[in-house]
């Protein structure tokens, strides 16, 4: 379905496969790949009515927008109906599957969805916006890390710190595409609201933050090359997409945004996963 990206899951899923084993590896858990296989069922679906939403209560913006008239609702490729009838479905299979591992994924399954449903309407009313798309990616962790111990302990937490404020910088660096647009539209975020050179220097303190959170993360894991391989890859990828988007170059936002994010994550995730894994 046009309506998802499904390359789009490559910000959070490895963030959770990360959680997923190190759970597994730290508690000596047997490692259940039918729980697995879950997981990313519900990583997916979860994904699927994040963006199906978002594409249904942004149809109208969309359509003014010159950067996203092309999208499939404003097209008349999709109806606004089928979107929400997408959003439904992948939302009941959510729960469901939620319901299946524990009873503490089945009670918090609800909260996911209101967060992640709750961020397309964000932007209307607040700048904060690129935190509570962070904070709808951040849940991936912590919640993979329920999934195999039922409870959450600091590690997962330094994950999802971490990804909440990487995804959060990185969103404020792709908002800087729709500035002038977003100012004619009375909408908000850390662009309009501070100008693109604080937005960008905003950007480099949460993914400041958000090595910092790595970094911690790292020291709970079993040492090794590999994770501190993963580490600096991960953290050169931050710096590089700092050097390509700049306060006076923003021509490089496509490769910054989907490109060196992209890299980063799975690059550290199997680097990571291969240092628990061997121990």
């Amino acid at each position: 379905m046009g309506l998802v990206k499904f390359w789009h899951t490559i910000f959070a899923m490895p963030f959770a496969l990360m959680a997923f084993v190190f759970a597994v590896a730290t508690t000596e858990s047997d490692f259940d790949w039918w729980l697995l296989v879950k997981v990313v069922c519900c990583m997916v679906t979860a994904r699927n009515v994040a963006m199906g939403f978002n594409r249904w209560a942004d149809r109208k913006i969309d359509s003014q927008n010159p950067r996203t008239a092309m999208r499939e609702i404003p097209q008349g490729k999709i109806s606004p109906r089928a979107a929400l009838i997408f959003v439904i479905v992948n939302a009941i299979l959510f729960v469901v599957i939620s319901a299946t591992i524990n009873s503490l994924t089945a009670i918090l399954s609800p909260v996911a969805l209101a967060v992640v449903m709750f961020y397309s309407y964000c932007k209307r009313f607040t700048s904060a916006a690129h935190l509570v798309l962070g904070l709808a990616l951040g849940i991936a962790p912590s919640a993979a890390y329920i999934a195999v111990t039922g409870t959450l302990t600091l590690a997962p937490c330094l994950l999802s710190l971490l990804v909440i404020t990487w995804c959060g910088g990185f969103d404020i660096i792709y908002a800087l595409q729709d500035v002038d647009f977003d100012k004619k539209s009375g909408l908000h975020s850390i662009p309009v609201r501070f100008g693109v050179a604080r937005a960008v220097y905003i950007s480099i303190a949460l993914h400041a933050v958000s090595i910092l959170s790595l970094l911690l993360f790292a020291l709970q894991c079993p040492q090794g090359w590999l994770l501190w391989i993963g580490v600096a890859l991960f953290t050169l990828c931050i710096i590089f997409e700092h050097i390509l988007v700049t306060p006076t170059k923003q021509r490089n936002i496509g490769i910054a945004f989907g490109t060196l994010n992209g890299i980063a994550s799975t690059t550290l995730a199997l680097f990571v996963i291969a240092q628990i894994v061997l121990g």
